[in-house]
């Protein structure tokens, strides 16, 4: 029997010699290793021998199944290297070459003119006022009628509003300055909310009108609220936005929600006010409407304006993008032309 046990490993040693694959050693260690391979026959034999002889080829058979187990273990690994080796060699990368490019999107230039102005109202103590507070699709009583816009005014005509036909006073919003409505309808003073969104209107479209576009509404009610405040508010948003102190100027205007009412230019950011085609040479650019809370407004929504007063302003976000950065034509913020879009990556 041990003649048999060195004839097994003598052979088993040549076949792992020769194997050239994993599955190769696999079959040789199921052939001699294996539950019925055969070094466990032998094994099986040892009840039929002598103590000494039971002994002696015990030792022997497990010596050899250790050395094959070591020999074939050996070999798988040197087969797992080969094989690590071979991968690697084919995955292998030059990492001093450049990149893949690959394309993503960014932010689109309103909603990043958007965000930098609501930041910067923030910054000055205002709040965005809630979602429910600035719905797109309006009454006439929010859109209008407490704004203080009569009846007749031609605002409320088919030719500047989009009526819907979901009711005869339902309306796409013309403006944000319902927001106002919605606030202090919900909330006591003070407040200062400012009211970002889309609006409508009926408009022709050119180069410098669209028939929707983007607003922000902004609102601030508190007792002793002066024209002086919404002064200091605006030309410190002016600063902030265009990145430097420029002057400024509020003209007489009206508006039905406020009174006095203005109209706020900022000096031509092209020409430092000497005049060019921009600002059609005036040296000035319009840049937003303002003007302080009508006392009408105050009463309908139930504040006293014997005690509080406030000021309301609203400026488009298309026409402050293009005063910005220099655009001529409002219709390439909505044309999805990427050759446009990828100058305001970022």
């Amino acid at each position: 029997m041990k003649e048999q046990l060195e004839k097994i490993y003598t052979e088993a040693a040549a076949d792992i010699e020769k194997a050239g694959t994993v599955k190769d050693l696999e079959d040789i260690k199921f052939k001699y290793l294996g539950r019925k391979g055969e070094l466990n026959e032998i094994k099986k034999g040892l009840k039929d021998l002598s103590d000494n002889d039971k002994k002696v080829v015990g030792s022997l058979a497990n010596e050899i199944t250790q050395k094959l187990e070591s020999t074939i273990s050996e070999k798988f690994q040197n087969f797992y290297m080969q094989e690590l080796n071979k991968k690697l060699e084919g995955e292998k990368i030059d990492v001093t070459l450049p990149g893949q490019y690959v394309p993503h999107g960014h932010v689109h230039p309103l909603t990043s003119t958007t965000n930098e102005i609501v930041s910067i109202f923030q910054s000055l103590g205002f709040s965005v006022a809630p979602n429910e507070c600035s719905p797109e699709v309006e009454t006439e009583y929010f859109n209008f009628d407490m704004l203080n816009v009569p009846k007749d005014h031609p605002a409320r005509d088919v030719q500047d509003t989009f009526f819907t036909n979901l009711a005869p006073n339902v309306v796409l919003r013309s403006q944000t300055s319902g927001a106002q409505i919605h606030v202090m309808e919900n909330q006591k003073p003070p407040i200062r909310i400012i009211a970002p969104g889309r609006v409508y209107r009926n408009e022709n479209i050119n180069a410098r009108k669209n028939n929707f576009f983007h607003q922000i509404e902004g609102l601030y009610v508190d007792k002793d609220i002066t024209f002086g405040d919404l002064k200091g508010v605006l030309n410190e948003f002016i600063r902030i936005y265009f990145g430097a102190s420029r002057p400024t100027r509020f003209r007489n205007s009206f508006f039905p929600f406020t009174e006095p009412s203005a109209e706020v230019d900022v000096q031509c950011i092209m020409c430092e006010g000497k005049g060019c085609r921009t600002c059609s040479g005036t040296g000035w650019l319009e840049i937003l409407g303002a003007g302080m809370v009508d006392p009408n407004v105050l009463k309908g929504v139930g504040i006293d304006p014997d005690v509080y007063s406030g000021f309301a302003f609203g400026m488009g976000v298309e026409r402050l993008a293009m005063l910005k950065y220099a655009i001529d034509d409002i219709r390439l913020f909505f044309n999805d032309d990427v050759r446009f879009l990828e100058q305001f990556k970022g």
